[in-house]
C-alpha cells in the first residue's frame, strides 16, 4: 500500500506542510515492518533517519549491560521517534524495540533537512514535540524521587490515560491496558510489586480491567493529582 498525502498530514509534525512538500516527502520515504520484541535500532546506532508509526506500537527503552530495562516512553499510531539524531548527528540515545508487529514510514536526515529548510516551521513544532518529551522525562524523575512505588504506579497510569485515553459517556477513562513488567521498567520495580500496587487500586475501586483495557474512575484522577 502507497503511503497517501492524507496519512502524512495526520501526523503533528507535518500537518502544516503544502502538499507539494508531503510528495516531496512520500517520494524519499520508505516502509518497513518489524515484528514484535524486534530492534528497530540500538543505543549508540548511527542517527540517519525519522520514523514515524504507522500501526503497532514502539517503546523507547535503555538496556543496561545486566539485562535491566528502564522505558522511557511507549510511542503509538502516527508518533514520530528518533528525531534528536537528525538534529545534533550524536548516535541513538537510546533502543527503539517494536512492542507488537509494527510498520513505520523511514525518513533520511538528508531528505528531511530539505524540506526543514524550505518549511522552518517544522523546526517550531519540533522543538514543541521535545519540550513536551522533556518535561514528561523530568515529572518521570521526580516521580522516582519523591514517590513510593504506589504513588509511581498511580503516576504511571494517569500518564497513559492522558495521553491515549478515551473518555466514556460515564466519565471514566479507558485505556489500553500495559503490562504489569512494562509498568514496573518504568518506574524501577519489580513486577510482583506492582500486581499487589495494581490489586489494590483494583480492590479499592480506583481501577477496573477490561480485557486489554484499564478504565480508571473519576475518583482515581482527583485523589492522584
Amino acid at each position: 500500500m502507497s503511503i497517501s498525502v492524507d496519512l502524512f498530514r495526520e501526523v503533528s509534525l507535518f500537518a502544516d506542510l503544502e502538499d507539494a512538500d508531503l510528495e516531496s516527502l512520500i517520494a524519499v520515504a520508505t516502509r518497513r515492518k518489524f515484528p514484535k520484541d524486534s530492534v528497530i535500532f540500538f543505543e549508540h546506532d548511527p542517527g540517519e533517519s525519522l520514523f514515524v508509526i504507522l500501526s503497532g506500537r514502539v517503546k523507547v527503552t535503555i538496556l543496561s549491560d545486566d539485562g535491566r530495562e528502564i522505558i522511557l516512553s511507549v510511542l503509538g499510531e502516527k508518533d514520530f521517534f528518533g528525531e534528536m539524531s537528525l538534529l545534533d548527528n550524536e548516535t541513538r540515545s537510546a533502543t527503539a524495540i517494536a512492542m507488537e508487529d509494527t510498520e513505520v514510514v523511514i525518513l533520511h536526515q538528508r531528505e528531511f533537512l530539505s524540506i526543514v529548510e524550505k518549511r522552518p516551521r517544522i523546526l517550531v513544532l519540533l522543538l514543541a514535540v521535545l519540550s513536551s518529551r522533556l518535561r514528561k522525562a523530568n515529572h518521570q524523575i521526580g516521580s522516582l524521587a519523591l514517590l513510593d512505588v504506589y504513588g509511581r504506579v498511580a503516576s504511571v497510569l494517569l500518564d497513559m490515560a492522558k495521553e491515549s485515553g478515551v473518555r466514556l459517556k460515564d466519565g471514566r477513562i479507558c485505556f489500553r491496558r500495559p503490562t504489569h513488567q512494562e509498568i514496573a521498567n518504568m518506574i524501577g520495580a519489580t513486577r510482583e510489586t506492582v500486581s499487589r500496587m495494581i490489586s489494590d487500586l483494583h480492590r479499592q475501586g480506583y481501577i477496573e480491567i477490561s480485557g486489554k483495557n484499564v478504565i480508571i474512575q473519576g475518583q482515581f484522577t482527583k485523589e492522584f493529582t
